[in-house]
């Protein structure tokens, strides 16, 4: 779901950035996906090391400082935002000015308050993984969205619930509702290559060329490997006449999935681009776009 190979989380786990475990609950992905971000924004590990231990040490009820807070850095710098206000780590002062007062009312976790936002957070993901149970075993439509709401209701932060949702709805032909929930995933997390995916399959489906080679577009520059989001591009390209493009995102699926039936039909729609005018000074040939796109 990230992208994350199991050797850069064994060397986080050796620098001390997440603990050792051999399997990661969903939860676990908060922590993953931050620890991704700043990592994306060049953040040494030393000083993500270093702010992880300061908060842990100054806010004992958080074990998680990953999980339980918003972590977001600021060029190389690292923030912690705390009721809507930021705060650097390892000092503790807040980025705006505040009194003694305000400062320790904000840096102060009530025990029964975080005991409960934990269980909301616990309850989520059985939720959560519910509804995937759920739609592995073929159940009902209305159980699994009740399951998925329930999950996006206890944790408004769940991307993944609401991306599911809306998959739901997508196969269900309710376009409208499949819509909303993507636009509410994308606006709780813009970097979630998925639910641009999603969305752009979303608005291919519904004649929007426009929106949707603007959605893949953003999946392949969140996640490079995304061979799917390329496949979709290319067709999308093809059937508007960019070859040079279409012949691109031909390439790079065929590099990540050459073996598949879909890397056949990429084979097959590459070999007829470079027989067009484009390349060779030859009258345009007609592509056929209705091809089927992947759906995963």
């Amino acid at each position: 779901m990230l992208s994350i190979s199991e050797r850069q989380l064994r060397g986080w786990e050796r620098h001390d950035l997440i603990r050792p475990q051999s399997q990661f609950a969903f939860s676990d992905l908060i922590a993953l996906r931050t620890l991704t971000k700043l990592r994306q924004d060049r953040v040494p590990s030393a000083k993500i090391r270093l702010a992880l231990s300061a908060l842990r040490k100054k806010m004992r009820n958080v074990s998680d400082p990953l999980k339980e807070l918003k972590v977001v850095s600021d060029g190389k710098r690292i923030r912690v935002e705390i009721s809507g206000q930021h705060m650097e780590p390892v000092s503790g002062q807040l980025l705006f000015n505040f009194d003694q007062t305000e400062l320790k009312r904000l840096l102060s976790f009530p025990p029964r308050g975080k005991n409960e936002e934990k269980a909301e957070r616990q309850n989520a993901e059985m939720w959560f993984q519910k509804g995937l149970e759920l739609e592995q075993t073929g159940a009902p439509a209305d159980l699994i969205i009740e399951a998925y709401e329930k999950a996006a209701k206890l944790d408004p932060t769940s991307a993944g619930a609401l991306v599911n949702l809306g998959t739901v709805y997508f196969n269900a032909r309710s376009l409208v509702k499949a819509e909303t929930c993507y636009n509410a995933a994308i606006a709780i997390d813009p970097d979630y290559a998925l639910a641009h995916f999603n969305i752009a399959n979303l608005y291919d489906e519904e004649g929007d060329y426009a929106k949707a080679t603007k959605h893949y577009s953003t999946a392949v520059a969140l996640n490079p490997q995304y061979a799917d989001a390329h496949y979709n591009l290319a067709l999308l390209y093809q059937g508007n006449g960019q070859v040079m493009e279409a012949v691109r995102h031909w390439k790079t699926y065929l590099k990540l999935d050459p073996s598949s039936a879909w890397g056949a039909i990429a084979r097959r729609e590459l070999s007829k681009l470079r027989t067009t005018t484009v390349l060779e000074g030859r009258g345009r040939e007609k592509f056929d776009s209705n091809l089927t796109r992947p759906r995963r």
